[in-house]
């Protein structure tokens, strides 16, 4: 039976541009009419009920017997994406149908709020990855780990191996509300304004699976941190809930809305409400709701928040929430200080409030492998701790390390591969999925991305500025291109003999936190994979030599001259 929506608020008048299609898609005024195939299949039935299927049909029937809307839209719901057929080059990628891209193998996104991990979750994740995903493992930017390889066949095992330490893949994708990301020190630092945990874990028990937000117009992305560094990259998630101090209630969050990157990026916009960390949970349904009546279904390309959000604004959007959703006014707040550090990826050792340490490593561009990830879980337990977060920058953290197990917790770290003062180009690498198992890639990310650290790292020994590359395999932005000092957007481009190759396009001094902005684009600007490690140690040499006191990468950026950024 299919999923019947919610009973949508009066209908509100809404700002429309001259010429613009009369017919957005929106529930709350009248438009139930799904207008293109994904609102249809959501119709017709909710992505969470794809699980029964999974489990009784699919499993046991194998591949050939999954129904279409399941296979390349439902179980998206339950953390299941098809990858990329080997073989198939990124020319043919925007060529070639849906069934002609697909192999007959999953990537599965387990779903990590908050990043939090105990040791016994982090075990679990390394046997499935060695037992059904042929030991792969990387973590995203979104502090999720996904596998490669699965098996439809094998999915209600994992599943159940999961779900017995507290796991889960549910709406790790799809059109739902993703996992929300939260500070990977969350309750721990010493300098946290607030803590954000309990609303992160209230969000889950309350919405995560509810059919309440189980059909929203796209992707939805939250994040929850009352950390001074601004470690959850709040101005580019759908809702994020920034800490900050209000001089009347005290410590709490400041709401903020419309962020999102991808072809049209966009950075979020301050509400001006303050919000004690109770009530989180309730605006965040309320913002939630908003997206699910008001948001655009007819275009997919429009049906982000973010397109509501500037077309309505954060005044009228504060009004609808209030009235409509909350029946309450919001307190009037104040906007966040400047992050308290340049880096944000609590890397290295740090005291936590209780006298403990935490430490924070860096693997190459997010990838792991099951066998290590064992290892790890194994490793903090030998030295006394039970919680391992993961962070937005694809980095890892141990919690609760006693001052005596630091130094040898470090040394086990770093004969696992792992860095605990990593270089600036480990610390500040990250790279998407890419060509390897994404069927939207263009280019291969992952070996590039570790192969560029090695060679920056033996090129520039001595460079010590914080600087970030984020490489992504086609212009879809997971890895946060414009966001990056160096953002690097796969494409095929020519090279020197004309021939088509890998490569990218190039943007420059984009930032999040102090100053946020996206990229500078240099017209006609592309390089080849193999030209990759000249044209950055070329870019940040002239950095080295141009840039005044205390100037960093992005502000240089912004003011070199297109001959210096060639």
């Amino acid at each position: 039976m299919a999923a019947t929506p919610p009973t949508p608020p009066a209908a509100a008048p809404t700002r429309r541009k001259a010429g613009r299609h009369r017919g957005e898609g929106q529930w709350a005024v009248g438009h139930f009419t799904p207008l293109n195939g994904n609102e249809q299949f959501k119709k017709d039935d909710d992505g969470l009920n794809v699980r029964t299927r999974i489990e009784t049909i699919y499993s046991k029937a194998g591949f050939a017997s999954i129904d279409p809307a399941d296979l390349r839209g439902r179980m998206r719901w339950w953390g299941l994406y098809t990858q990329r057929k080997p073989g198939i080059d990124g020319g043919r990628t925007a060529v070639l149908e849906p069934e002609e891209l697909d192999d007959e193998y999953f990537m599965m996104r387990i779903r990590i709020d908050g990043g939090r991990l105990s040791v016994a979750q982090l075990r679990a994740i390394g046997e499935v990855s060695q037992t059904y995903a042929r030991g792969t493992a990387d973590i995203t930017d979104r502090q999720n780990i996904q596998l490669h390889w699965v098996r439809i066949e094998d999915v209600p095992a994992i599943w159940e191996k999961l779900e017995a330490v507290g796991l889960s893949t549910t709406e790790a994708c799809g059109d739902c509300p993703r996992v929300v990301i939260g500070s990977p020190v969350a309750g721990i630092a010493a300098d946290e304004i607030v803590d954000g945990t309990p609303a992160i874990r209230e969000i889950e028990r309350r919405y995560i699976g509810s059919k309440e937000f189980s059909n929203l117009p796209r992707k939805f992305k939250s994040a929850v941190s009352g950390s001074p560094a601004q470690d959850v990259v709040h101005e580019i998630n759908d809702i994020a809930f920034v800490g900050v101090v209000h001089p009347e209630h005290g410590p709490g969050f400041d709401v903020w809305v419309g962020g999102g990157l991808s072809t049209s990026p966009r950075l979020g916009e301050r509400l001006g409400a303050w919000v004690p960390l109770e009530d989180v949970p309730d605006v965040w349904a309320g913002v939630v709701g908003i997206f699910r009546d008001y948001g655009y279904r007819r275009l997919r390309t429009r049906a982000r928040l973010k397109f509501l959000m500037a077309d309505w604004g954060p005044e009228r959007f504060r009004d609808v929430l209030e009235n409509e959703y909350l029946k309450r006014k919001l307190t009037d707040g104040p906007a966040p200080a400047e992050p308290s550090n340049r880096w944000r990826d609590h890397m290295g050792v740090h005291e936590q409030k209780d006298g403990r340490f935490y430490v924070g490593f860096a693997p190459r561009v997010g990838r792991v492998d099951g066998s290590t990830l064992t290892k790890l879980a194994e490793l903090a337990a030998a030295h006394g701790s039970d919680r391992l977060n993961t962070t937005v920058e694809q980095k890892m953290i141990i919690l609760d390390v006693a001052r005596e197990q630091v130094d040898p917790l470090v040394a086990g770290l770093e004969a696992l591969g792992f860095q605990v003062t990593p270089s600036p180009f480990r610390r500040g690498t990250l790279a998407c999925t890419g060509i390897e198992y994404c069927k939207l890639a263009i280019v291969e990310t992952k070996a590039r991305g570790a192969s560029l650290i090695d060679e920056l790292e033996r090129r520039l020994p001595d460079f010590a500025e914080p600087v970030t590359i984020n490489i992504n395999g086609c212009p879809n932005a997971c890895a946060r291109i414009q966001t990056a000092d160096i953002g690097l957007k796969g494409q095929l481009v020519l090279d020197a003999d004309g021939r088509q190759v890998e490569g990218f396009q190039v943007h420059l001094g984009g930032a999040l936190g102090l100053r946020a902005g996206f990229g500078r684009k240099v017209r006609g600007l592309k390089v080849t994979s193999d030209e990759l490690p000249d044209y950055i140690e070329r870019v940040l040499t002239r950095f080295g030599e141009q840039r005044e006191d205390g100037e960093r990468f992005a502000a240089w950026a912004a003011r070199a001259t297109e001959a210096d950024l060639s």
